[in-house]
């Protein structure tokens, strides 16, 4: 197929696109390479991709609508994944509207560019932010979603209505993915695990909010590559099942899905931390801090729905997974 991929120099866009490539598609990447973390460390992941057959490039922001539809007339993709977004809860209460600006005017010119172009499917990235301040785990599709704890996961939340309202109005076939905690190889500098690498291996002290007491479903970026291949190869249709006088979030009398995709094994983050420590046999000096503005205590996914439906299995512990982490910022940053 031809898939064109929005932020492919990111995190998850890289591994998605490398394993797209591997299995025959041709991949437009796209992506601004913003500055929100070090371009360098995007800039480095994009150099794998470039040389690859099949996959092509450009460089410019969701919000600029001529851009990207140039892209789209150019590359003609049947299916879409759009993984480019302003991420990052706590930065959301510094600067709202950046997230405004990617994440709603750029989600709508993508929506607007699938539904003038036939596109067989948009699978696009929501976040379990979205759950906010639920307490009920696991955290279920079936959920209601309707209190946010940040900008970010507004957005996110209105990243699904959005889509449902085109699935709804044009049939454009459209899947969210509720993502939880990605980590691994070539991962985001702004999470806790590249944070917590870097101070350990400086002898700096790392920062634990809420006393490393709340739990996250941390989920290998392979795993998460996996589940996204096997939802953008499923187009849905109407649920049959679907009942309007007992509406859920997860689907709808239109093709619109959305998925929990996570690995179904919270970890305390002071267990994260410890195994952290092993992999680079140096112990961390631990600053304890509250919870912050905008977090939540926990997260736990129900996969459940998402293994039914596509055979989505995550396998990675994080003994395993922390472990490659470890050993590719080491090679990368020759510590």
């Amino acid at each position: 197929m031809r898939v064109l991929v929005t932020g492919a120099a990111g995190f998850i866009g890289s591994h998605l696109s490398q394993r797209l490539l591997a299995r025959g598609d041709e991949v437009l990447g796209y992506d601004n390479l913003n500055p929100y973390y070090d371009p360098r460390l995007k800039q480095a992941r994009l150099d794998r991709l470039l040389p690859l057959d099949g996959f092509g490039f450009v460089q410019a922001s969701l919000e600029d609508r001529a851009a990207l539809e140039e892209a789209f007339d150019r590359f003609k993709p049947q299916r879409v994944v759009n993984l480019a977004a302003q991420a990052g809860v706590r930065y959301s209460l510094e600067n709202p509207q950046a997230y405004v600006e990617s994440n709603i005017v750029g989600f709508l010119n993508i929506l607007e560019a699938c539904r003038h172009r036939g596109i067989e499917h948009l699978v696009y990235a929501s976040s379990s932010s979205v759950y906010g301040a639920n307490k009920k785990l696991p955290f279920a599709v079936e959920d209601s979603v309707d209190h946010p704890v940040s900008m970010y996961a507004a957005t996110k939340k209105a990243n699904e209505l959005m889509a449902h309202t085109y699935s709804h109005l044009f049939g454009l076939p459209t899947t969210g993915l509720r993502f939880f905690t990605v980590y691994g190889p070539w991962g985001r500098p702004d999470m806790a695990l590249f944070l917590f690498t870097r101070k350990i291996l400086a002898g700096e002290p790392i920062d634990v909010f809420n006393h490393g007491h709340h739990t996250r479903d941390f989920t290998y970026v392979d795993d998460i590559v996996e589940g996204v291949i096997r939802t953008l190869d499923r187009v849905p249709g109407p649920d049959p099942d679907y009942d309007p006088l007992d509406p859920t979030p997860a689907s709808s009398t239109a093709p619109y899905r959305v998925y929990n995709i996570g690995n179904h094994q919270p970890v305390q983050l002071l267990r994260y931390i410890e195994v952290l420590e092993d992999c680079l046999g140096r112990k961390a000096e631990r600053n304890l801090l509250p919870l912050q503005p905008g977090d939540v205590p926990d997260t736990y996914a129900d996969v459940s729905a998402l293994q039914r439906d596509t055979g989505y299995s995550p396998s990675t512990s994080i003994e395993t997974g922390v472990r490659r982490f470890v050993d590719w910022y080491r090679d990368f940053y020759r510590t």
